[in-house]
């Protein structure tokens, strides 16, 4: 896998007017299920995320269903089972992350399952965090 895609990158494909549009796409226009992922958890991060934008950002349910069905067209759609994700928060709780970030540590671990060259994200602070298989790995569009 070459390509793994952190959510922050993925919102933007489909907001124009976004600082980080013209980038996220650029790289997301250029990958298939060959070469680029994503984590299952971000499809509902994305749903959750769209669906409360603020106006005149925000979408619909149906709206947003049609995006993510573009993501999955073209990316392929990598989840951790009960014992990946026991282990993740593990390697997260003796790393001293707390909070939200574990949904970041949740995402690096999909990452590492998948094993990309480049992981895409605009919350690089957070997933340099994550350890130097990660850290290595973090890259903007």
């Amino acid at each position: 896998m070459k390509w793994f895609f952190d959510t922050s990158v993925l919102i933007p494909v489909f907001i124009e007017d976004h600082v980080h549009h013209d980038r996220s796409l650029a790289v997301f226009e250029v990958t298939d299920r060959k070469t680029g992922c994503c984590a299952a958890h971000s499809l509902a991060e994305f749903f959750a995320a769209f669906t409360r934008l603020p106006a005149p950002y925000r979408a619909s349910g149906e709206q947003v269903l049609l995006f993510l069905e573009l993501i999955q067209e073209r990316l392929a759609i990598v989840s951790l089972d009960g014992d990946e994700y026991m282990e993740v928060i593990r390697r997260a709780t003796e790393a001293g992350i707390l909070g939200g970030t574990i949904y970041d540590a949740l995402l690096a671990g999909c990452a590492l399952k998948a094993m990309p060259e480049t992981i895409y994200t605009w919350n690089e602070r957070h997933f340099r965090l994550l350890g130097p298989q990660i850290a290595a790995r973090v890259r903007t569009p």
